[in-house]
């Protein structure tokens, strides 16, 4: 076994351990989801709950676990290679604190300043009152969530450079089961004494981001992390990682500052959206989660190595198995969700609260969320490796070109669409900047393996065309289907697809198609 394929089957090892985790944690967020939706459905107290959520989780994004994550596992990683794992342990508790102190700053500027954030991300909650102050509250309630999972983030980081990727993956379907559990107990408390039962599930984040940083304490513990923090902003290490976070800090926030104006305009669309728009966004996410973020996961410290070393043949090899992979579950993942959008919403949403018009507009939204799928998979491979190589400008940039399209789109189409124009910008948007990071990482590398990835992307193309008639036909018979034949029959058409879909690959390749399922790949 060559160099180059046992160090992608390293990734691919990692990748599974994370998606096995993530799977759990995406299934116990959509349970979450269900939760919402049925106490919920798609009104006042769900649109401020959205809101409220969204603000500290704008910041979660951009600050923990998107560039301070990729930042911190870069230097980490390095740091370790370089000096060993008794003075990286030293820098960590630096990292750690000097991290601890800004976020909680932030966290305290958050609760005072907790209704202009309100009415800087949601304009149109001020035509009504009662919403308004509402969000103001759930907002106050959940910012220390920030503070919580910015920790969480670290220690996810020291644990993937250890090369441990199950438990920090896992830590989120642990939120998930807290945050559940909690916001379900108090939510019959809160009716019964007469408060917004809404207050009850943003209780339950904060006690589920509790959690999350707690399950990894013990793994850090046992290899040799003694959690003596220290306010080192000067420390050179340090100050590499912030050096790092800085651009990456745009460079990765594209998603989020498209939702910021997706939030903004959504508040002015009819009352309901802004929870379509998030039930629909949620879903698309599921499948995003267990691919894209896994092999970004894993990519990024086996990229870090092989920059270091200045193995850039490697690096190339890793990088176009890597799109490969990404491109092989992302594209039947989208087309699938476009296709069946309207029975999936109705099987997993439809109860309580949640109506027959909210499976309708919630589907509509996914079906354009969903559209730039394939391209959110690929940013999710092609960023670490910039990161790698220490050029963070350049996803800065790209997400320049997201946002100016995603806004453009939205402002020309949001009197014609509503809010189905925030999930067309928003796709179209991720597309363009996936388009700009993979052009430029082909003149940073050069001599990228195109002759593959082209082959590879026409035998995916072959195999996703015939799952995807397959799925359209079930999607005509299911239109009208209820209860259990509605169950039955958009479970079985995707499993059918999905069994169908692979079995070409199998037959047709390409390789990096089944990676993440080949449990027993060999080792040398």
């Amino acid at each position: 076994m060559g160099k180059e394929e046992k160090s992608f089957r390293k990734i691919a090892a990692g990748a599974r351990a994370v998606t096995i985790a993530v799977l759990l944690s995406r299934l116990l967020g959509l349970v979450r989801e269900q939760v919402l939706a049925g106490f919920f459905g798609a009104g006042l107290q769900m649109d401020a709950y959205v809101v409220a959520y969204r603000i500290p989780n704008l910041l979660r994004d951009l600050l923990a676990e998107g560039a301070l994550a990729a930042a911190f596992v870069t230097v980490f990683t390095q740091h370790k290679e370089k000096w060993g794992l008794e003075k990286t342990w030293r820098l960590a508790g630096r990292a750690l604190g000097t991290i601890l102190v800004l976020v909680i700053l932030l966290v305290l500027l958050g609760e005072i300043f907790a209704r202009e954030l309100v009415n800087l991300l949601a304009p149109g909650f001020k035509a009504n009152p009662l919403k308004e102050n509402l969000a103001v509250e759930l907002t106050r309630i959940m910012f220390p969530f920030l503070a919580l999972v910015s920790v969480s983030a670290v220690f996810a980081g020291m644990l993937n450079a250890l090369g441990i990727f199950f438990l920090p993956a896992a830590s989120s379907a642990v939120f998930n089961l807290v945050s559940i559990s909690v916001g379900v107990l108090l939510y019959f408390v809160f009716v019964k004494l007469g408060y917004p039962p809404i207050l009850a599930m943003a209780i339950g984040v904060v006690t589920g981001g509790l959690a999350q940083a707690a399950i990894q304490v013990p793994a850090l513990k046992r290899r040799g992390f003694s959690f003596k923090l220290s306010f080192a902003p000067k420390d050179p290490y340090v100050k590499k990682i912030f050096h790092l976070m800085l651009p990456s800090v745009i460079g990765l926030s594209a998603v989020q500052l498209n939702i910021f104006i997706n939030t903004y305009f959504a508040s002015l669309c009819e009352e309901g959206s802004l929870s379509w728009l998030s039930y629909a966004f949620r879903l698309m996410y599921v499948p995003l989660g267990l691919f894209g973020v896994a092999l970004a996961t894993a990519i990024l410290p086996v990229a870090s190595a092989q920059a270091g070393q200045g193995d850039f043949s490697s690096l190339r090899k890793t990088y176009s198995s890597g799109f490969l992979m990404a491109l092989s579950l992302a594209l039947p993942s989208g087309i699938g969700l476009i296709i069946l959008a309207k029975p999936i919403i109705q099987l997993i949403f439809e109860r309580g609260r949640f109506s027959e018009a909210d499976t309708l507009a919630t589907a509509s939204a996914l079906s354009f969320f969903a559209l730039a799928l394939p391209a959110y998979a690929l940013t999710k491979v092609t960023s670490p490796i910039f990161y790698a190589l220490h050029r963070p400008k350049i996803p800065m940039f790209s997400s320049f070109l997201s946002v100016a399209i995603n806004l453009i789109t939205v402002v020309s189409l949001v009197h014609v669409l509503s809010f189905r124009a925030i999930a067309l910008g928003t796709s179209l948007g991720i597309t363009a900047q996936a388009i700009f990071q993979i052009a430029f990482l082909a003149k940073i590398l050069k001599k990228l393996e195109f002759g593959k990835i082209t082959k590879g992307v026409v035998k995916l193309s072959f195999a996703v065309t015939i799952m995807g008639g397959i799925a359209y036909f079930a999607r005509e018979i299911l239109w009208d289907a209820k209860g259990p034949l509605l169950a039955l029959g958009t479970l079985g058409t995707i499993a059918f697809c999905a069994g169908l879909y692979f079995g070409i690959i199998k037959l047709i390749g390409p390789r990096e198609g089944l990676y993440l399922f080949s449990l027993t790949a060999k080792k040398k």
